[in-house]
C-alpha cells in the first residue's frame, strides 16, 4: 500500500485504510461491519434510534465476526423530552460494549464528547458546514466528517463536497476531516485524500454490497441509477419532519409529482400503510407512506413506494459485491489514481 493512504487518522484507530462505511439509518449490521473492518476499514453499525440493550446485542454480534476496531453511528436529534437522557445512555452504550468511535450526526455533540472520553472512545460528527464544523471543534470532538450535498440519505449539507471538505479542512486544523457525499470509487478516494481529508466514509456504495441489510430490489436499484436518478426533496418527513434526504425516485415521488408535490398532509396515500417492517429486534409493524427507515432483506411490501436512500455516487457504483472485497477495489483503484497524479 502507498505510504500516503494510512492517513494519521488511521494509526489512532487502529486501521489500516481510510475507508469508513456509514451507519445507514439501522441496515449497517453486524455482517457488513465485520467485513468493512476485516478488511482493514472501519466498520460503523447503525444504532440510531435503537435502545442501548438492544445495541449491546448487536455489538456483541460484531464481536463474535471481528476482533478488529469499529465505530457506532447515532443520530442525536432530541425532538422530545427525555431524549437527551435516552442519548447519553446509547453513547455511553457503545463504548462500554467495545467501540472504538461514535459517529453523531444532526445535532449539538457537546452533551456527549465526556461521556465518549470517559471509556477513551473518540467522538466524530457529521456535519454539513464550516460554522457547524467549527462549533464542533469548540465542543472537543476528535474528528468531523464532511457532508457535501450529493450525499445520500438525510443531508446535512448545502454545498458540494468539493467546496465543503477543503473549507472544512482549513477551519479546523489540525483536527482530522472525513470526506462524505458523492463519493463511490476509487478515483473518489483518491480526490478527497489529496484534497487533505484524512478518511472516507461512503454509504450508497456499501448500500450495494452483499452484506447490508436491506432488500435484493433496493440494492439492485442503486446499481441501476444514475445521479440523475436521484432526487434532494423532504418528502419523506413521517417520524422525522423537516430533514432533507437525498432518494431514487420511485413511485411514491412520481405520483406525489403527478398530484402537483401537495404538502404535507394532502399527498397520495398519506395515512396509508405500504407494508409491514421487521426489525432487527424481531419486532414488526406497518409501515406508513412517506415514513422513514429501509426496507429489510424480507420486506413484502411494495419497494418502489419505500424510500430507497442514496446519493450521486450511484452514478459510479455498478455491481453488488462482497463489502471486503468493495474495501480492495477501493484502495486499489485510489493507489492508482494517486500514482497518476503523482500522490498527495
Amino acid at each position: 500500500m502507498r505510504r500516503e493512504l494510512r492517513t494519521p487518522l488511521c494509526r489512532e484507530l487502529g486501521i489500516e485504510y481510510p475507508i469508513f462505511s456509514a451507519g445507514i439509518g439501522n441496515a449497517a449490521g453486524p455482517e457488513l461491519v465485520a467485513a468493512v473492518s476485516n478488511a482493514g476499514g472501519l466498520g460503523v453499525l447503525g444504532a440510531s434510534g435503537m435502545a442501548p440493550d438492544e445495541m449491546g446485542r448487536l455489538i456483541q454480534l460484531v464481536h463474535e465476526l471481528t476482533r478488529l476496531p469499529f465505530g457506532v453511528n447515532i443520530i442525536i436529534e432530541e425532538t422530545e423530552e427525555g431524549d437527551r437522557a435516552w442519548l447519553l445512555d446509547a453513547v455511553a452504550a457503545a463504548g462500554a460494549h467495545g467501540a472504538v468511535a461514535v459517529m453523531l450526526f444532526w445535532g449539538d455533540p457537546s452533551p456527549y464528547v465526556q461521556v465518549a472520553h470517559r471509556d477513551q472512545v473518540k467522538v466524530f460528527i457529521q456535519i454539513g458546514s464550516v460554522d457547524e464544523a467549527v462549533r464542533a471543534a469548540e465542543a472537543g470532538v476528535d474528528a468531523v466528517i464532511a457532508q457535501g450535498i450529493e450525499a445520500g440519505g438525510h443531508v446535512r449539507g448545502t454545498t458540494s463536497i468539493w467546496e465543503l471538505l477543503p473549507a472544512t479542512i482549513d477551519a479546523v486544523k489540525p483536527l482530522p476531516v472525513l470526506a462524505s457525499g458523492g463519493i463511490g470509487d476509487g478515483a473518489g478516494v483518491a480526490r478527497a485524500l489529496q484534497m487533505g481529508a484524512q478518511g472516507v466514509s461512503l454509504g450508497t456504495r456499501f448500500v450495494a454490497s452483499d452484506e447490508c441489510w436491506v432488500h435484493l430490489a433496493y440494492k439492485q436499484r442503486v446499481v441501476q441509477s444514475t445521479a440523475a436518478d436521484t432526487v434532494y426533496n423532504e418528502l419523506y418527513d413521517v417520524w422525522w419532519p423537516n430533514a432533507p434526504h437525498r432518494t431514487l425516485r420511485n413511485k411514491t415521488f412520481a405520483e406525489w409529482d403527478a398530484a402537483g408535490r401537495p404538502p404535507h398532509g394532502q399527498r397520495p396515500g398519506e395515512g396509508t400503510s405500504i407494508g409491514q417492517r421487521r426489525a432487527r429486534s424481531g419486532e414488526v409493524a406497518d409501515w406508513p407512506r412517506y415514513a422513514i427507515g429501509t426496507a429489510p432483506p424480507d420486506f413484502e411490501g411494495d419497494i418502489d413506494y419505500a424510500p430507497m436512500w442514496a446519493g450521486e455516487s450511484c452514478s459510479v457504483v455498478n455491481d453488488i459485491k462482497p463489502a471486503g472485497e468493495i474495501v480492495r477495489l477501493l484502495i486499489r483503484d485510489a493507489e492508482g489514481a494517486m500514482a497518476r497524479d503523482g500522490g498527495v
